[in-house]
């Protein structure tokens, strides 16, 4: 007597109630399934996306907000901070490293950062198209940056005032892209790069001071000069250099400032460099031990007029907030899956009763009553697992779609091709889930009395 068979040809007798119940098994499942997998994968883009950040020096304000704004770039900033004030925090003996961020500006909805070389290392991102930027105004661009807009090397583009896709564009003064990076699957590929001074060229330091107009018209024509010198190679590849010519006078001049523009801009965060009347939005800080998470952030509130939030703090609150909803959530699924379980139990003890005769009969065909108890029990594990197997399927594909759509918003990397070993556990709870409740359809089953059965009694 092959049980397998016999189980799956009464299920398909009863298919509305089998589809009922594998129904209600498969939605609870799916939502486990979606909840499991989001707060994973969140949790995992919290802690990949800060970067080992541990301070972040903003303006007064929410520190979430600031924390948001600055490293997963998701919220408007709190404001910008006076730059000669974060330098000197930057020199702190407890400070590894401190790393800028200007913002102001998008390039269709993706944010243009200011910042410097040490940026990239943070998420270790590497460059797969070009070299990173050389000169103010050079831009690189986050692999969905250049995806969605469709820039390469060697482009132009202007930048947008403020973060939506629409606003005041900054037409006069283009960005070049000179490089793109790998992708991450980081905050990092959502993001357009630049050196700081490009974003204080367009908005006169961020604080609109125009006191050192002349350093950024500097820097601007520098960027023009760049250009000359490009234009003046692509002249001199047709027209050979005649000994005593112009271009052969000049030919060492030019070599001097082709290797000047390889040279790296010497940082910001260098004493020498001009402070006054700059502002930017956010210094990112790397401490050198344990004791700098919990002394600097105390320090700096007290005596300065900035902020510091620690990301870790953050996160953590955070996801405390997220987590009151996600078991919420959690819980109603798990109810669910209670009242499908109810409603197996339901539907074979009830076919239990029009299915005595039938039982009976089997019992005096030589069946034993080992075999009807599997057979029941049988049933109550492919109802389980079946709802539970085409749960897991429907909670993976909303999971890529929710991905998809938040790719779209510029949020949080998610997918749902991605495994986590406790959907193993969902599985043998459906399991556990099935035994419960056919267990007692299958223990009346077990002790069907032949005689009074067919006898009718």
């Amino acid at each position: 007597m092959n049980l397998w068979r016999l189980s799956l040809a009464y299920l398909r007798h009863q298919k509305l109630t089998a589809a009922l119940n594998v129904f209600l098994l498969a939605l609870g499942s799916a939502i486990i399934v979606v909840l499991l997998l989001a707060s994973t994968q969140l949790k995992d883009n919290l802690v990949r996306d800060a970067g080992g950040v541990d301070l972040v020096l903003g303006a007064k304000g929410s520190p979430l907000q600031l924390i948001l704004s600055s490293i997963y770039h998701i919220d408007a900033p709190t404001g910008n901070i006076d730059f000669a004030e974060a330098r000197r925090w930057s020199r702190h003996r407890l400070v590894d490293r401190a790393i800028p961020v200007a913002l102001g500006d998008s390039v269709q909805g993706f944010r243009i950062v200011g910042t410097s070389d040490d940026f990239l290392p943070l998420y270790d991102a590497e460059i797969e198209d070009g070299h990173g930027w050389r000169a103010p105004m050079q831009a690189v661009l986050g692999a969905q940056v250049a995806a969605a807009t469709g820039l390469s090397v060697g482009d132009t583009f202007a930048g947008v005032h403020g973060f939506a896709a629409s606003g005041h564009t900054h037409d006069d003064s283009l960005y070049r892209v000179v490089g793109v990076l790998a992708p991450t699957r980081s905050v990092i590929d959502r993001l357009a790069l630049t050196d700081v001074r490009s974003v204080w060229a367009l908005h006169g330091g961020l604080g609109h001071d125009h006191n050192h107009a002349d350093e950024d018209a500097h820097a601007a024509d520098d960027h023009d000069h760049e250009h000359e010198h490009e234009h003046d190679e692509a002249h001199t590849h047709g027209h050979a250099e005649q000994p005593g010519s112009p271009d052969h006078d000049n030919h060492d001049n030019h070599e001097r400032q082709a290797a000047a523009e390889q040279a790296p801009l010497p940082s910001i965060l260098d004493p020498d460099f001009p402070a006054t009347g700059r502002q930017i939005t956010a210094l990112l800080l790397i401490s050198d031990s344990p004791l700098a998470g919990l002394t600097l952030p105390r320090l700096i509130n007290r005596v300065s007029s900035l902020q510091a939030a620690a990301p870790v703090a953050e996160i953590t609150r955070l996801l405390g907030l997220i987590g009151f909803g996600l078991d919420t959530l959690a819980a109603f699924a798990a109810l669910m899956i209670v009242a499908a379980a109810l409603s197996v139990f339901v539907a074979l003890y009830n076919a239990l009763r029009a299915r005595r005769v039938d039982l009976a009969m089997m019992r005096s065909l030589g069946a034993s009553r080992a075999q009807l108890l599997r057979h029941i029990l049988l049933e109550g594990q492919m109802l389980a697992l079946g709802g539970s197997t085409l749960g897991l399927l429907i909670g993976h594909l909303v999971t890529e779609g929710l991905g998809l759509w938040l790719e779209d918003a510029q949020l949080f990397h998610l997918t749902g091709w991605a495994w986590q070993p406790a959907e193993w556990g969902l599985l043998v709870m459906a399991v556990v889930v099935g035994l419960l409740a056919a267990l007692v359809p299958a223990i009346q089953a077990y002790r069907v009395d032949i005689a009074r059965t067919l006898a009718g009694e």
